[in-house]
């Protein structure tokens, strides 16, 4: 006693005393009373030293806090900082594993301590940090503080881990899994949360897609259980919105499959003092039984199940495969693979010119990857449609026995959603009983009670309402296939290819049904054609040549045929005739164009054609100053014995422009004067014979545009 007198000094009594008192937990503040009361007690021995009692600060804040670590102890970052402003001539505590259990915040203290001349004294002795042996027995005593809280730690966690490893640690259970009284897990004894987890199960394997459940949830108007984790209500069953990351918990959770597991995290704590989880890989789990109680789905479905979602997840990764079905036209997005390299190939979209989105499959990730060419490029509208042909040609004759498969799914389908839907309904209707019987049986001159007592009743029954009102609309919504729509079902998957090419068959349920068929399709450009090679799901394989496509000039190139029928038509007619007769026939240009005299000179022009002009001139006929100089006429004479069929010719264009034939006799004045006189006749008379033959003027014998009289 003497010694610790003698390191008590005036300039310590001129500062305050502070006694820091701590329990671990709540638990032993409320049952471990010796301890706090002995942590009390100090109190007199800071007075014993020469304290007076009102200069004795008491600092008890952290009752219920783990000394660990000194983040969320404001008591211990008070006491810090008051001996860090040198107001604090000594501090007092039971033992440095009350003050600290981390040799980081402990040594600190002391450090702090030392510097401001702060004596520390625990139920031992009297200790100055500024004295070498003193600091050196009290950063022993903070060592052992912690290795004692190390090996307090080992022991509780060997025990846990014992009994874990035997499957006996009881764990929280999700929702949808319960205790028995003889404490075994059996399924939630609630039959609408077994049917909503049923539900979920069923959904995503006819899906084959997290956020496709919950769509169907979402469009279903159905809610999913979950369990109250902390605070008041905690263990309380409540109904919410599924989503997706709900999704994902429960198929990640081999719970569901009757399966016990343990260590599926990795536990630390940060720097802030808050505790961090990470997701350990399968193989580093504690424990993993099989078959440890009853489950929802089995252990091999629950690994089905991770395998389509490590083979759909939206992010790139080693277990990326086909990635998930989309809405897009490529029938093949995911499962075409490089001939060249054996990578995925990516898809492209562009845009037709009436808005049609076209695929084209690229190999690219290297090119990308080291800035060089990319590996393969060829359009995807002739590969998708020798898939869909080769899917449909194997299809075809078990399409009845998918479609009354599907339907009976559909129909199991809708029964599950009004199970779930209808224990909705009980739920609600139970909770309004209840709360009716706790109004009768309040005494109805107890107000207070009554009138709180009757709301509840109210919102209750306002509750049974709401979900009767959506039980209701959602069984009007999803009335059950009649007799006509199965029929209309027989009818289509007798007629497969209209069901596959239906426009109201999503695009994505395409996909979803090729992947259930073909694990991959590779895709090698030769300079002769595509070669595809298809692997089916099992193990045979089917190969094909396809052509190469046509470029887009290509398919906008007027077809040859057509090309040889112009030229044969320009034989006989002009281009205004030849164009008529195109437009008659429903015959276009490449591009889905009318003939139009313009646009058949420019197709002649770009083929080489001849003209109709250009043809009679190759047979020998003679133009209007030929055939004058030939008969030693006037050219408006030769119009004029034209006009009358007095000479022959043929109409060479558009513009009335006629060739004569050789070697004919020049009329006489006499023959041209009768035959002026009996067209007259005709003109008269509403008729358009010819005079000297007895009948219409032949199609080859034409009348000249414009009437030229001669003199001669």
């Amino acid at each position: 006693m003497s010694d610790a007198a003698s390191k008590v000094t005036a300039s310590h009594l001129r500062r305050d005393a502070y006694l820091y008192v701590r329990q671990s937990t709540l638990y032993q503040v409320a049952n471990n009373t010796e301890s706090t009361r002995r942590q009390y007690d100090l109190r007199g021995r800071a007075i014993a030293l020469g304290w007076p009692a009102g200069h004795v600060v008491t600092i008890d804040v952290d009752q219920g806090h783990s000394g660990a670590s000194a983040a969320g102890r404001e008591g211990f970052q008070h006491l810090v900082a008051e001996v860090s402003l040198g107001k604090a001539g000594i501090v007092l505590g039971l033992e440095c594993s009350r003050l600290a259990r981390n040799n980081a915040d402990w040594h600190q203290l002391l450090q702090i301590c030392a510097f401001n001349s702060t004596l520390i004294c625990d139920e031992d002795g009297l200790y100055d940090p500024c004295n070498f042996n003193d600091r050196l027995l009290l950063g022993l005593k903070g060592t052992m503080s912690e290795a004692e809280l190390f090996l307090i730690r080992a022991r509780l966690r060997g025990g846990i881990l014992a009994k874990a490893q035997r499957g006996e640690l009881a764990l929280p259970l999700p929702s949808g899994l319960a205790y028995d009284p003889a404490g075994q897990v059996v399924l939630d004894p609630d039959a609408g949360v077994r049917h909503a987890l049923q539900h979920l199960f069923t959904t995503f394997t006819a899906t084959g897609s997290a956020r496709a459940v919950v769509k169907a949830f979402h469009a279903e108007n159905l809610s999913f259980p979950m369990h109250h984790q902390t605070g008041p209500h905690a263990g309380e069953l409540y109904w919410t919105t599924l989503t997706h990351d709900q999704v994902l918990k429960v198929l990640h959770n081999p719970r569901y499959a009757g399966a016990y597991c343990y260590g599926r995290a990795r536990h630390y704590q940060g720097a802030d003092g808050r505790y961090h989880a990470v997701a350990r890989p399968r193989d580093e789990w504690i424990t993993l039984i099989p078959g440890a109680h009853p489950g929802y789905i089995s252990f091999g479905q629950y690994e089905a199940n991770l395998a389509v979602l490590a083979a759909t997840a939206a992010a790139h990764g080693g277990d990326r495969k086909a990635g998930p079905a989309r809405e897009g036209p490529a029938l093949l997005q995911g499962l075409a693979v490089c001939g060249k390299c054996g990578r995925r190939m990516t898809v492209r979209y562009h845009t037709r010119t009436d808005g049609t989105a076209v695929p084209d499959y690229v190999c690219q990730v290297t090119g990308i990857a080291h800035g060089i060419p990319i590996c393969q490029f060829m359009p995807g509208a002739g590969i998708d449609g020798a898939i869909a042909g080769l899917i449909l040609d194997t299809l075809t004759p078990l399409a009845l026995e998918a479609a009354l498969a599907v339907t009976d799914e559909l129909t199991a389908r809708a029964a599950q959603a009004d199970q779930v839907r209808a224990a909705h309904v009980q739920r609600a209707q139970h909770a309004a009983d209840a709360a009716r019987r706790r109004y009768l049986a309040v005494d109805p001159a107890n107000r207070l009670v009554a009138d709180t007592l009757e709301a509840d009743w109210n919102d209750k029954l306002r509750e049974v309402a709401a979900a009767q009102d959506d039980y209701d609309k959602a069984c009007r919504a999803t009335t059950g296939l009649g007799d006509t729509q199965r029929d209309r079902i027989r009818a289509l998957a007798a007629d497969f290819p209209a069901l596959w090419n239906n426009p109201a068959t999503p695009m994505r349920e395409r996909k979803r049904l090729i992947r259930l068929l073909i694990t991959d399709v590779t895709l090698i450009k030769t300079g002769d054609g595509i070669t595809v090679h298809v692997r089916w799901r099992g193990g045979q394989d089917h190969s094909m040549t396809l052509p190469l496509p046509l470029n887009a000039w290509q398919e906008r190139q007027t077809p040859q045929a057509t090309i040889d029928l112009i030229d044969q038509l320009l034989d006989e007619h002009t281009y205004r005739e030849v164009a008529g007769i195109l437009t008659q026939r429903g015959i276009t240009s490449g591009e889905g164009n009318a003939f139009t005299t313009v646009r058949l000179r420019a197709h002649c022009d770009r083929y080489r054609l001849r003209s109709h002009y250009q043809r009679l001139r190759e047979t020998g006929l003679l133009t209007l100053d030929e055939i004058a100089r030939e008969l030693g006429a006037h050219p408006s004479s030769i119009k004029r014995w034209y006009r009358l069929g007095l000479i022959t010719g043929r109409l060479a264009d558009d513009r009335g422009t006629c060739l004569y034939h050789p070697g004919q006799a020049r009329p006489t004045p006499a023959r041209a004067e009768d035959a002026g006189k009996a067209l007259g006749n005709t003109h008269r008379s509403g008729r358009s014979h010819h005079p000297s033959l007895g009948g219409p003027l032949p199609r080859n014998v034409s009348a000249p545009r414009h009437t030229v009289h001669a003199t001669s």
